[in-house]
Order: C-alpha cells, then structure tokens, then sequence
C-alpha cells in the first residue's frame, strides 16, 4: 500500500513534489473511496487518484520517476558494474540542478509495517540513501548511508533494529548500487520486504506496454472466468475467447517483408511458441462465428490487453501505475477500470489505482473524492509543480469540477495561442 512519494531534482521536476494516497479530511465515499489500515498505523488511504496536465506538463514524469527508483533498487547490485551508469536524469536548466543529484523517497505499507525508504543519486554514485522502520508505529531508523566528498568514503549509520551480517555488507555495496538491494542479494531477510515491495508491489505501466499475452494465458486456465465477466461487464460482446498455442511459423510473416528483416525474426523466434487468440461472436441466427483477435477494434483490443494485469493488481492488491489511461478507450471504459478499484467486491485486497489523463469527464464528484485529483503544471521556470483540487476548497457534492477545470480555476491547462501571434 502507497502512503506517499516525493521527487526532486528529475527530469522536469526541479524543486521537491510530493503526492500523497492519503486520505483528507473530506467524508464523502468513505466506503467505496477510501479504506483505513490496522493498527498500530491507523492510516486512511485512497483507492485510487487521477492526475490532470496539459502535454509535457510533467505528468509523465511522475511515473518515470517512480520507475526509475524501481530499476535501481531491482537492478543496480545485480545488474550493473563498477561504473556503469545509474539510470537518473536530473533537470537540466539550471546549471547548479545539473550537477546536483536527483532524490527519490516512498512510504508504505507491508505487512502492517509503515516504511519510508528513499536515496538520492547521479548517474556516478548513491550519494545518499536512508531507511525508516515503523514495526511498533515508532520510528527507527535502520540504515543510512551519506557521500562525504572530502574525505572521498561514505558515513554509515547502522541502527542496533537492523540485524544480519551488516558490515559484509557495506563492504560488498558499490557506488553505485543500493545498500537495500546489496543487503536483500545477501540474504537480508529482515530487509527482503522493502525489496519485495518494489518487485512484486509496484506495477507500473502505460497504456501500450501490455500486449494480450497474459489476459490470453489467463483463459487458459481457471481464470477464464474472470477475463469473460470483466469483458462483459465493459460491454463487450464477445461471448467467448479461444486461445491456442502453436510453434511460430514463418509463413504467417507478410510476404512483403524485407528479406533482412525476415530472417532476424526467423531466428529470434526459431524453436518458440506464438499465441493464437480468436474471438467469438453469435451471428443473428445464434450460431458462433470465429474472428481473429486482429479483427477487433483497437479500444476492444487495448481493453482485453487490460483485462488480466488489471484483474491480477485486484486480486493481489497491487499498486497500479498507469500513463494515460484515456489513451483509445471511451469515457465509460475509462470510468469503468476506475470504479473496479472502488468497488468492496472487486477490490477486497485494497488494491491502488493512479493515472494520469486528459479524460475530463470523470472528474466529478461522483466518481473521486475531491482529494483523488492532482494537477501537473509547469512554473515559469519550466519546473513540474504538482498539486492537489484540496488546494481550492473545492464545495463538496456542488462545485462542478470539469466545468471549473476547464475554466482554468485549478491551472494545468494549455495555453494555446493563434499562429499569427506566435509569428
């Protein structure tokens, strides 16, 4: 469970922003909306939040950065060398940003355990990296590390809560790699859930990086069930799905393709298996008629592609990043996926759901709590400011808020201007 996330100092994030899933002071959908934590945490939270912007506002970025912070905690002590790159972009117009490093910190829930775990960064070294536990609801502080570039070595401060071979693995960590990550690679289990957290917890994605694979293996299973009511529950009327995996055969490539090409993909997919899906339909007399998956409409296309990671983040309670959800869907498919994450049935594990779009018309108060909605916006600077609605004391259950979006009372919108002007 996501408590809050702060940046600094990445891409089009200059000074620190953070975003909060916590829950404000507002009463309105407590049921639906919002769910509370055990003690001794106590916290309410927030199923879901959507994010507002005009195009390269910076909300994007948001989830860049949250990606980022997972490829270096998953990868930097497995994956990279002594001196090879860390995967950070700092923002780039002013020089003093340049040289500075970007800053990455979350807070959630494992377990019924509060963590905050952060790090800072260049492309070079960690240059710090820091990790709060709250196992009791009281803050102890098992870990810190700081770059201290005159006496060229790192400060270490290891709290007495933190058990295990800690010094073996300070000696084992890199300038490049976590601490987390180096301790987990050596059998800290007492660290293992922060780690686990970022690999199996954290799903990010936008809204072309999933293909039908994983819905189609779904419905070769048990699952199938599933994959069929979310499908009909969207509306779609597909009344079956037909899945068959068979060896890739190099005639299905289009005849036309370049010879060069031809064979590259002969080769990368020789000995492999390839997926098959079809689609079934009743024709007017009631009889089944076959079509292949290529056959259907981009949005029903994109939506199957949905179905199995999405119903797999609820069933698991997952945290779910999404980049432009609106992307080819309707408003009504849009506003569907949204309410799977605040319906009790479909989402008894607490799932969480933030995405960033331009889709308008769900933002009412039907559909978010007014603490649900976030804008990105660029300040003069160019920096990525990132706000929430609560900002304008938006009425409850009165205020119209597209109408006041598009009006321009929250910002975040384009400024457009006519080409003579610009000329």
């Amino acid at each position: 469970m996501l408590i809050e996330m702060t940046v600094a100092n990445f891409r089009s994030f200059h000074e620190e922003q953070t975003f909060t899933l916590a829950k404000g002071k507002g009463g309105e959908m407590m049921d639906t909306n919002t769910f509370s934590t055990a003690a001794p945490n106590n916290i309410g939270l927030l199923r879901s939040a959507a994010i507002y912007g005009p195009n390269a506002s910076g909300k994007s970025n948001l989830f860049l950065a949250l990606q980022a912070m997972k490829r270096v905690v998953l990868e930097s002590a497995i994956n990279l060398q002594r001196g090879d790159k860390l995967p950070v972009t700092p923002f780039r117009l002013t020089p003093e940003a340049r040289q500075s490093p970007s800053e990455f910190e979350v807070t959630f829930l494992v377990d019924g355990v509060r963590y905050q775990y952060g790090f800072t960064a260049t492309t070079d070294r960690i240059h710090e990296e820091w990790l709060l536990a709250y196992p009791k609801g009281r803050s102890q502080r098992w870990f810190s590390r700081a770059w201290n570039p005159t006496e060229q070595h790192y400060d270490w401060d290891l709290g007495s809560n933190l058990t295990g071979e800690k010094q073996l693995w300070v000696k084992s960590t890199r300038d490049n790699s976590l601490f987390l990550s180096t301790a987990v690679q050596l059998n800290s289990e007492q660290l293992r859930p922060v780690f686990d957290w970022f690999q199996k917890t954290l799903r990010l994605a936008n809204v072309g990086a999933w293909g039908p694979g994983f819905s189609a293996s779904l419905c070769e299973s048990s699952d199938k069930k599933k994959i069929m009511d979310f499908l009909h529950a969207a509306d779609l009327h597909i009344d079956d799905i037909l899945v068959e995996t068979k060896p890739f055969d190099l005639d299905a490539l289009p005849e036309d393709m370049p010879g060069s090409l031809r064979d590259v993909i002969a080769e990368d997919l020789k000995g492999k298996k390839v997926i098959d899906i079809k689609t079934v339909h009743k024709d007017s007399q009631g009889h089944d008629v076959t079509f292949d998956f290529s056959d259907e409409s981009e949005g029903t296309q994109k939506l199957f592609s949905f179905a199995g990671p999405w119903i797999d983040s609820l069933t698991n309670g997952y945290v779910l990043f999404i980049d432009e959800l609106h992307d080819n869907l309707h408003p009504s498919l849009v506003q569907f996926l949204v309410q799977l994450f605040h319906d009790n049935e479909t989402n008894n594990n607490n799932a969480q759901l933030v995405f960033t779009t331009h889709e308008t018309s769900i933002l009412n108060q039907n559909v978010f709590r007014r603490d649900q909605i976030w804008f990105c916006e660029k300040d003069k600077s160019q920096s990525t400011m990132l706000y929430p609605l609560t900002d304008f004391s938006p009425r409850k259950g009165r205020e119209n808020l597209e109408a006041a979006y598009l009006s321009g009372r929250y910002g975040a919108l384009p400024f457009t201007r006519s080409l003579k002007q610009v000329g």
